[in-house]
């Protein structure tokens, strides 16, 4: 249901595509139906199979809770792939690091970094096509575990040079300058904006960029600027040529966390990632 090809599925069961097909066939005899059609896009499933897939999933979780709780996880011993889910932010700052210190731990595992907005890794926690995702999701839903990594703050950057760097930094000159917003739903206002608003104050936004990276890219060619999480901009800032300030207001800061789904709530397999993430990341 979820991979829609049997080659894939094979491959994260760690079987043979025959092996699926043949297990497939076996499903077909039990349930008289087809449950799956070819299709050139992959495999379709049936109205049967469709009605069948929630009482599955629900059964899978049942038993695969029952058999994780209270054993033990052998890193060194351990294969198959984590999926995480993470916006750029993370990607940049917390990727590096797991992959470098669980690589070392667990050589046979592999691991698949999607780039997923917060519904979707919410979503696809809940389907079981996530073991975590990384980020703050504010007013998360009980059947979820968040699992604090580190507080954030904020930084500004502007392009060496930038007539801002010699003017005297303060609050009048930060909301007369151009502003650039990440949002990747295309939106011209966030946090700051809301600070701002607080004091009776506003800035002129002049361009938003759904990612990070290109808005590092961005302020590093132009007259912009851009307040930025600040663990971002003290890993990458430089490598864009880029002056750091503090912000000359107070922005509200915010949890980066890993993100587990209820049922994972006791996996040793989970809490091994989670010491991995916080590794070197003490939190505040």
């Amino acid at each position: 249901m979820r991979h829609r090809k049997a080659v894939d599925v094979a491959a994260q069961m760690g079987l043979t595509q025959s092996a699926i097909s043949h297990s497939i066939k076996r499903l077909r005899d039990i349930f008289d139906d087809p449950l799956f059609l070819r299709r050139p896009a992959g495999m379709e499933p049936t109205a049967v199979a469709i009605a069948l897939e929630p009482k599955i999933r629900l059964a899978v979780e049942t038993l695969s809770e029952a058999l994780t709780t209270g054993t033990q996880f052998d890193p060194k011993a351990e294969a198959g792939v984590i999926q995480i889910g993470a916006y750029d932010n993370e990607m940049a700052t917390l990727v590096p690091g797991l992959l470098q210190r669980a690589r070392a731990a667990a050589p046979g595992l592999r691991f698949a970094i999607r780039s997923l907005g917060r519904q979707a890794a919410l979503a696809a926690l809940e389907a079981g096509e996530l073991d975590l995702a990384l980020g703050f999701i504010w007013d998360l839903p009980d059947r979820f575990q968040a699992d604090p990594i580190h507080e954030e703050g904020y930084a500004v950057v502007m392009r060496a040079h930038h007539p801002l760097t010699n003017a005297n930094w303060g609050l009048e000159a930060f909301c007369t300058a151009d502003h650039l917003v990440v949002s990747p739903a295309g939106d011209l206002t966030g946090v700051v904006d809301q600070a701002l608003e607080r004091i009776g104050r506003a800035r002129r936004v002049a361009a938003s960029v759904p990612l990070f990276f290109p808005a590092l890219a961005t302020v590093a060619s132009s007259d912009m600027i851009a307040t930025l999480p600040g663990r971002l901009v003290a890993a990458h800032a430089a490598r864009f040529g880029l002056v750091t300030r503090q912000p000359p207001l107070t922005i509200r800061p915010f949890t980066v966390a890993a993100i587990r789904h209820q049922r994972n709530a006791k996996s040793a397999k989970h809490d091994w990632l989670l010491a991995m993430l916080t590794a070197e990341q003490p939190l505040g």
